[in-house]
């Protein structure tokens, strides 16, 4: 939808680059503990905001990304149930546009103990590119949302690829911002209803540290 499917339409393509190459430098320097790779995984964020002219932040601002502290409890293993007869919606975005998904499934799994559902979907604009096709997007608010995280929602990148046995893996300290949290005029997907966590997910990128002025 949004840093996915708006960073879809915004950097997204700049920032899976980035954290491929992120996954590829994890094992070309031998294994990392799990917290490493977290850290890694953020820089390589950051960098993505460097290479594409659209992106609302310059190189000084990136310092002002702020993240929760990593928390392995929030990386979860989800049961995926497909939906496949899904039909296709239009999801508002915080410009006033729609962008086209379809559901894809729903996840359900448990955090803090607590069991929830979320929705999974595909742009159906991504999916007629060979380089996307596989790409899900997973776009949710929690309690901290307008608290201290972004008021727009935040937003995990999940590939068909990492899905085993029906279940595929779910972690939320890799969640991120959209543009939209940055800056004005970007396309980012809003989170739908059903994807409310009524649970705290402290993990992952927090609100932007100071305000940016186009």
């Amino acid at each position: 939808m949004y840093l996915q499917a708006f960073f879809i339409f915004g950097n997204m393509k700049i920032q899976l680059s980035y954290v491929a190459l992120a996954l590829l430098a994890s094992s070309c320097a031998g294994k990392l503990t799990y917290e490493q790779s977290i850290e890694q995984y953020r820089t390589e964020y950051k960098k993505g905001f460097l290479f594409d002219e659209r992106a609302p932040l310059e190189a000084e601002d990136t310092a002002d990304i702020q993240f929760y502290p990593i928390n392995k409890s929030y990386k979860v293993i989800a049961n995926l149930e497909f939906t496949p007869d899904a039909t296709p919606f239009d999801i508002p975005t915080a410009n006033g546009a729609t962008k086209k998904y379809r559901q894809y499934g729903l996840l359900s799994f448990s955090i803090n103990d607590t069991p929830v559902t979320l929705q999974v979907f595909q742009s159906l604009k991504l999916i007629a590119q060979e380089e996307y096709k596989d790409h899900l997007f997973l776009p949710f608010t929690d309690a901290t949302t307008h608290l201290t995280s972004y008021g727009g929602g935040r937003y995990l990148d999940l590939s068909k690829n990492d899905i085993h046995d029906g279940k595929i893996e779910l972690d939320f300290n890799k969640s991120y911002n959209p543009w939209c949290a940055f800056g004005e005029g970007y396309s980012c997907p809003i989170p739908p209803k059903e994807n409310r966590l009524p649970i705290a997910i402290t993990a992952g990128e927090m609100k932007f540290g100071k305000s940016i002025e186009h």
